[in-house]
């Protein structure tokens, strides 16, 4: 039966207006600002103000911090009577010295008048202390192996969901959180990680993790009736209806039981359902898309500030009502060298004060692209891995087009807009020759560019693992082949646009060779 919902958590759920949700993986700043001083030199202070760097900043459309501490693998971030193994050394110090600094970062977070989550990993992997991976299991896995799945990628297995006691064992967590901190809500994180059910069984198994739902959502609510302010529940599932199913999220019986308030929509994809997930869910749940730029979409990461326009502009003309920023950095290079935070361009800097708003994006250079497979071996399942994306594709070599749909979140009627369509092909030579068309408009190949590189396309070698610090760099003996054609008015619209292209003549030297198409995307000028 649906729960029943307080006229109160109804009204705040319905006034909860967001911008930009920052998901922030503390957690792993806090090991790293550990490790900088090993002489027990850590304050706490200049830490605090590093994580609040960019959400300080004049102009910020940051209105929510969801904090990201771990999934309790590594033992609690703060004093829990329920997790009893060690917490991380710098943890243990600042407890020391009086302070829980989970405690401070909400306080912090409310006195800026901002929304405070706690984001909880439902299944985070094996990690010490101190970082790094475990060779020992958790204790409880070792403890209670019914509550474990296999998954290939880790071999200590995920949290098994489908286990009764471990439900009610996070449960107890959540409670214990909910209890002790003022926060207005509580995400459910899937992405961290899939499996979360016996693999080959997930749909079958769903009402185990429907069941986990109902009863996160039935504590808060009774927390909520102590305290007499309501307690908000959202989760992060992937990012299309298939996707939810594949994996075991039946979202559209959680919308219809009234079991949640938010979904988040994916993590490290560019191209989320919108639509499909509000026609699954109704208007009741709020739908706001992520968008990871440390394990970014493939191809894309550090992208430039027209990318990330365009693809949060998409989110937006798709009809999100909010959007969310995963592993982005924590403030300037500058001031995340000082704790160890994530070194990243200055466009997240800029993105804070831009892509919360399509009012703020409206009449700005955009960019946008077809997605890309590949980057993610840490799942198994649909969550993350992005398997269902269109690209690379090989073209057919026999005359047929190959038909790609790339969104564009912006109208044509702008006067001094202008849209540019590239294509980024491997192993097409100079004698090669191809037609392209935009919802069945012929465009005229303005620049072939047989010189291209792209330290991100790494073909014919495999792709790489997502991650890490982002530096890529030219393969000085790679050939890609770039066309761009400038696409009149008539021929792009808002919204999908269908693109073919054919292979209409290979030249002599290309026989045997299967051209592929590594990128697609269209680049939106106003002048």
């Amino acid at each position: 039966m649906p729960v029943d919902l307080p006229t109160a958590h109804r009204d705040a759920v319905r006034r909860r207006k967001r911008r930009i949700v920052i998901q922030h993986d503390v957690h792993w700043v806090m090991l790293n600002y550990g490790k900088l001083h090993p002489d027990g030199g850590a304050a706490f202070a200049p830490f605090r103000d590093a994580v609040f760097s960019y959400v300080d900043e004049p102009g910020s459309q940051i209105d929510a911090i969801w904090w990201d501490i771990g999934g309790c693998a590594t033992g609690a971030a703060y004093p829990s009577k329920l997790v009893t193994r060690e917490a991380a050394p710098l943890v243990q110090q600042w407890l020391r010295e009086g302070l829980d600094w989970v405690a401070e970062l909400v306080k912090e977070t409310r006195r800026r008048k901002l929304e405070v989550f706690w984001s909880h990993r439902i299944s985070e992997v094996d990690i010490l202390p101190a970082g790094g991976h475990a060779k020992q299991p958790d204790p409880l896995k070792l403890a209670h192996p019914d509550w474990v799945v296999p998954a290939s990628w880790w071999p200590h297995g995920m949290w098994n969901l489908a286990a009764a006691g471990l439900r009610e064992h996070k449960v107890a967590l959540l409670r214990e959180l909910a209890t002790r901190y003022d926060l207005d809500g509580v995400q459910i994180d899937f992405a961290r990680h899939v499996p979360v059910l016996p693999v080959g069984r997930q749909w079958e198994l769903r009402s185990h993790v429907t069941e986990f739902i109902r009863m996160v959502r039935r504590m808060l609510l009774d927390v909520a009736r102590q305290r007499g302010r309501p307690f908000l529940l959202a989760a992060r599932v992937p990012q299309t209806l298939d996707g939810c199913r594949a994996d075991g999220f039946d979202v559209k019986t959680w919308a219809q039981q009234r079991l949640v308030d938010v979904l988040t929509l994916g993590s490290r994809s560019m191209d989320a359902d919108v639509e499909g997930m509000r026609a699954a869910v109704g208007r009741e749940v709020q739908l706001q898309p992520c968008f990871d730029d440390h394990h970014a979409t493939d191809g894309y990461r550090y992208a430039s500030i027209e990318f990330l326009r365009g693809v949060f502009a998409n989110h937006f003309q798709r009809g999100a009502d909010s959007v969310v920023a995963f592993n982005w950095a924590i403030g300037t290079p500058e001031v995340a060298r000082l704790v160890g935070g994530e070194i990243a361009p200055l466009t997240h800097q800029v993105a804070f004060k831009e892509v919360g708003d399509p009012r703020t994006l409206a009449g700005k250079n955009k960019m946008f692209a077809v997605e890309r497979r590949g980057g993610y071996p840490w799942a198994e399942g649909f969550f993350n891995r992005n398997d269902t994306a269109p690209l690379p594709a090989p073209l057919p070599g026999d005359g047929r087009p190959a038909e790609f749909t790339l969104r564009i979140s912006d109208a044509p009627d702008a006067g001094n807009a202008s849209v540019m369509l590239r294509c980024v092909l491997f192993r097409a030579t100079e004698k090669d020759e191809f037609a392209i068309r935009m919802n069945g408009v012929s465009l005229s190949i303005a620049l072939r560019d047989t010189e291209w590189k792209d330290a991100q396309i790494f073909s014919p070698a495999r792709t790489p693992a997502s991650g890490g610090k982002g530096q890529y760099r030219d393969n000085p003996k790679q050939r890609l082949l770039r066309l761009e054609c400038p696409v009149p008015r008539e021929a792009w619209r808002q919204g999908p646009n269908r693109i073919e292209i054919h292979v209409t003549t290979r030249g002599t030297s290309s026989a045997g060779k299967v051209v592929q198409l590594e990128k697609l995307e269209a680049h939106l000028r106003y002048h």
